[in-house]
């Protein structure tokens, strides 16, 4: 319209449509956006996954992926000499890492008690998960594909991250950054990456503890009455 006006000689001098949308602040376009489903559905999911007939190793790695809160290559590719059963962690070397730094994850006791039962997959490949049709490492997909194509939940495998940052952001008293060291986010803010210098173990397993009793439904409600004196 703008263009006509001028043509005709209506309209002279700036174009006020290029000016306003000049004005307007950036929208930004992600790529990465993976649909989770609300944190409350994380005891049913998890239930869902145990009671379904998925290979023992598909449903133990999501299992696991879910209690740790890692991503997805993290769990697909873990080998049993990263695992400390006596010191209960599972160290993550730097190579297989996103950000390339060590990661270290202090396991609950659902965490064990699932890795406990992937030692009956143990193969002579040193892979806590192997696929079970070609021993190597599961695929990719697969995890995904067990989660929406064979159980029909509608969320990603990474969207389960999300469950658990949502969980501790909404019914914790745990700090942003223990929620976020656990899920082994790079630090954006350059004043607290140069004070922050430990790895927050003793927190991180108490809240994987209490996110473990949260998945598996046994997350106690304690409720205190106080008698009114008269």
């Amino acid at each position: 319209m703008v263009k006509w006006a001028r043509a005709q000689g209506h309209f002279t001098g700036d174009d006020p449509i290029e000016i306003a949308e000049a004005a307007l602040p950036k929208v930004k376009h992600s790529s990465n956006h993976f649909k989770s489903a609300p944190f409350a559905n994380i005891p049913s999911i998890f239930n869902q996954i145990e009671q379904s007939r998925l290979y023992l190793s598909t449903k133990l790695a999501v299992q696991l992926l879910i209690l740790t809160a890692c991503r997805t290559t993290e769990v697909r590719e873990s080998t049993w000499d990263e695992i400390d059963f006596k010191q209960k962690l599972w160290h993550i070397p730097a190579k297989r890492m996103k950000m390339n730094t060590p990661h270290n994850i202090p396991l609950s006791d659902g965490a064990i008690i699932v890795l406990t039962r992937a030692q009956d997959l143990h193969t002579d490949n040193a892979l806590i998960f192997p696929s079970p049709l070609s021993n190597r490492a599961l695929s990719s997909n697969a995890l995904l594909h067990a989660l929406q194509k064979r159980l029909k939940i509608d969320a990603t495998i990474h969207g389960m991250r999300s469950m658990f940052k949502d969980w501790a952001a909404e019914t914790t008293n745990y700090p942003n950054e223990v929620s976020e060291m656990a899920l082994a986010h790079s630090i954006s803010n350059q004043t607290e990456a140069a004070y922050r210098r430990g790895e927050l173990l003793d927190k991180r397993r108490s809240m994987m503890q209490d996110w473990s009793d949260f998945v598996h439904g046994s997350e106690e409600k304690v409720v205190t009455l106080v008698r009114e004196q008269a």
